[in-house]
């Protein structure tokens, strides 16, 4: 295999969260009196940290999501994640795959760190990343670990940083624009999973390659 690290985005790409994530996000902004349909919520705001959802709000509207917005949004999420949250078909046989090859791979995600290891853990995916790495600490990264979230390529290059590994010898598995984005800004290769996303999106963002499930990945890193 051509890289030294595979970094993996965690919403639709370990977990298949984003139809539930995403339902509950535009339910509640209409709720709150900001009218949002689901497929809006996944154009705007899928790979997106909060800050994304609370900025697009305030520029359209003029007016700030409420203080408890964020907890009140994960408390709903949490709760349905605990009940039906699935991983994403073929992914447990990729990373057993990266596994016995012997390539490193993380998680770099726009969730915070508590939604992430609800999300791993419901999907018994935990322990695939908990792992500690050299130099310590479990191989999962979040935007709450910089200053700027993707589309910025912040948080993958810490990850890359703190797994040891220079950007160019990495790979990133997204399947958003703005995760691709991120990804192309720090130098790394970027594989599209086209599962939630149009191949075009993912292409004009900068995708190096496509693909529709992930059971094709491994042939894709060789």
């Amino acid at each position: 295999m051509r890289y030294d690290l595979v970094i993996f985005d965690n919403d639709g790409v370990l977990v298949d969260s984003e139809p539930i994530s995403n339902r509950i996000l535009a339910a509640y902004l209409t709720e709150l009196g900001h009218p949002t349909t689901y497929e809006e919520s996944l154009r705007d705001y899928m790979g997106g940290a909060m800050h994304r959802v609370h900025e697009a709000v305030l520029e359209r509207s003029g007016e700030r999501l409420p203080a408890g917005f964020d907890e009140t949004f994960h408390g709903r999420v949490f709760a349905e994640f605990r009940r039906r949250l699935e991983p994403v078909p073929d992914v447990v046989e990729v990373l057993e795959k990266l596994a016995t090859d012997g390539v490193p791979y993380c998680v770099g995600s726009s969730g915070s760190h508590e939604r992430i290891r609800v999300a791993l853990t419901k999907t018994g995916l935990i322990e695939r990343f908990a792992e500690e790495r050299d130099g310590g600490g479990a191989r999962i990264f979040s935007s709450q670990d910089v200053g700027r979230g993707k589309p910025a390529p912040d948080l993958f290059l810490h990850a890359a940083r703190e797994m040891g590994v220079a950007p160019e010898r990495c790979a990133v598995v997204e399947d958003s624009p703005l995760g691709v984005r991120a990804a192309v800004a720090a130098g790394m290769d970027v594989y599209g999973f086209t599962a939630m996303t149009p191949a075009a999106k993912l292409t004009e963002a900068g995708a190096t390659a496509l693909f529709g499930r992930m059971a094709e990945l491994p042939a894709l890193l060789q």
